[in-house]
């Protein structure tokens, strides 16, 4: 009995994992499946996606991953925790506002415009394209913890 309510769980997460990529699966006879929110996504392309989704549609609290290319590099916010702030183009054109809380992770030294970075974090949606933050781990471990990757090293 626990293999197949295993077996069940796992095809519909699957069925919700391939559904967020548009793949598209047949009817079964009568049998209607719910759409399953997915907002992690593992390849650029999809998280691009994803994410011009997102912004179209004002959302908000979404977990992604990415990589874009540093294209401005913004002075740090210093209200309330120290966040280290830039600006990212992701491939799809959209720019996305990274705010990296450097009273819990550490700086990105050296960062400038033109470098790749790949993130992980949480999506704020604003009239520009987005604001990325929790990219770092959270001492009371009750979010998910995000990171940063510039040049082989993980900023959490």
């Amino acid at each position: 009995m626990k293999k197949i309510i295993f077996l069940i769980i796992a095809a519909i997460f699957v069925y919700g994992f391939l559904q967020e990529r548009g793949v598209s699966i047949p009817a079964i006879r009568g049998i209607s499946i719910p759409s399953i929110p997915f907002s992690i996504s593992k390849s650029n392309s999809n998280s691009d996606s994803f994410l011009q989704r997102a912004y179209k549609n004002r959302e908000s609290n979404k977990q992604v991953n990415g990589k874009g290319v540093v294209i401005k590099m913004l002075s740090d916010d210093l209200q309330g925790s120290r966040h280290q702030r830039f600006i990212l183009r992701l491939d799809s054109g959209q720019t996305l506002l990274i705010a990296h809380n450097i009273d819990l992770a550490p700086r990105i030294n050296g960062l400038r415009s033109g470098d790749s970075v790949e993130f992980y974090g949480e999506y704020e949606w604003n009239s520009k394209g987005g604001v990325l933050h929790w990219t770092h781990h959270d001492p009371n471990k009750r979010h998910v913890a995000g990171w940063l990757k510039h040049n082989g090293r993980t900023y959490q």
